[in-house]
């Protein structure tokens, strides 16, 4: 607003844009909200046509509904203003395609949307972060919507009474919303538990880095199954294509993921002892607010004030991260080491 940028405030902007360098931080930001201002105008433009067209929504309204669908899509919020979400439409192209659009742009991060940019054409000079960026995010939205399709067309579905295109559109959005939009086209209390379980993964793992999605992040748990994959052939360095990937990122995947499965089996445990509802239903509802996604199979208004506040805690530790929250709490009491010990190899596994 001042018209300028200090030391301050741009060390943390290069930190939450991911910018090479202090001089790239104006540049990125105003990239940011170029794509942002794009991809939500043209989601906009879409819905408010739709909304006035289809449903004989007055302009205002059509474009208030637009407007807001757009941004809370691209930013992977998930809020809709119906009491129902998106049910209504489920089988709506025009209003599931860009949403589901808006929210995979969003989730990628800005990053892979500027790499993407330059050279879409040209995937084998992609780096590391895009490819597994990408390729990770295409796997899981095509595996979650085959497996929603598969779980949810079966008699009793709650696909089951669309035909082949509503159940293909109601499967591609329960594929990609969990990753991690939150917005539900089905009403998740009706699903089968195959499909809570199989919802519950993606939305643990989330999105993209540097993007607007939750999760512990599609890279984190690539990098993460390329360390194991490395360790069962024995070899002595993790490699994605022809990069080497250093022991700091390693160790820094490892770190996201065990803090996170702690916190998450901590508090589901914390809830479980405050209230008698399912377990199955409880770990949805705890994984939902790690991964700051905020799809629930409706239990959240049964739950005890206590066990709605840990939630609450869930959602801001899931928003900043669990490695920031862990090293601002340990900063104060952390002494680094003038020396190095000597070395041992217990037994592992």
């Amino acid at each position: 607003m001042r018209g300028r940028l200090g030391i301050r405030g741009a060390l943390v902007a290069q930190a939450e844009t991911h910018a090479g360098s202090l001089g790239d931080v104006r540049r990125v930001v105003g990239r940011i909200v170029v794509v942002m201002l794009v991809v939500e105008t043209a989601v906009a433009v879409v819905l408010t046509a739709r909304f006035r067209a289809g449903y004989d929504l007055g302009w205002p309204t059509a474009l208030w509904h637009g407007v807001f669908h757009a941004g809370s899509a691209f930013n992977n919020a998930g809020f809709a203003l119906w009491t129902d979400n998106l049910i209504p439409f489920v089988a709506d192209g025009w209003i599931i395609l860009p949403l589901v659009v808006a929210v995979v742009l969003g989730g990628l991060g800005l990053p892979v949307l500027r790499e993407l940019r330059r050279g879409w054409r040209r995937p084998s000079r992609w780096s590391v972060h895009t490819r597994l960026t990408v390729n990770g995010s295409l796997v899981l939205l095509v595996l979650g919507t085959a497996l929603f399709w598969l779980f949810e067309s079966a008699a009793g579905g709650t696909l089951a009474q669309l035909g082949p295109g509503g159940q293909a559109l109601g499967a591609l959005a329960g594929g990609a919303f969990p990753r991690t939009a939150g917005f539900n086209s089905v009403d998740y209390a009706l699903v089968s538990d195959e499909t809570e379980t199989v919802t519950t993964v993606l939305m643990f793992i989330g999105g993209g880095s540097a993007g607007t999605a939750g999760g512990i992040k599609v890279t984190t748990f690539l990098v993460l199954a390329y360390v194991v994959l490395a360790e069962i052939r024995g070899e002595p360095d993790v490699a994605i294509g022809r990069r080497r990937i250093s022991t700091s990122v390693q160790r820094q995947a490892l770190a996201v993921v065990v803090l996170a499965l702690t916190l998450v089996t901590t508090s589901l445990v914390a809830v479980m002892a405050l209230t008698d509802l399912p377990a199955i239903d409880l770990t949805f509802e705890v994984v939902s607010a790690f991964a700051t996604v905020g799809l629930s199979t409706g239990i959240t208004a049964d739950l005890p004030a206590s066990a709605q506040l840990i939630l609450m805690v869930l959602m801001f530790v899931g928003r900043v991260g669990s490695i920031t929250v862990a090293s601002a709490a340990l900063a104060l009491n952390t002494h680094h080491r003038h020396y190095r010990l000597p070395e041992e190899r217990p037994i592992v596994g």
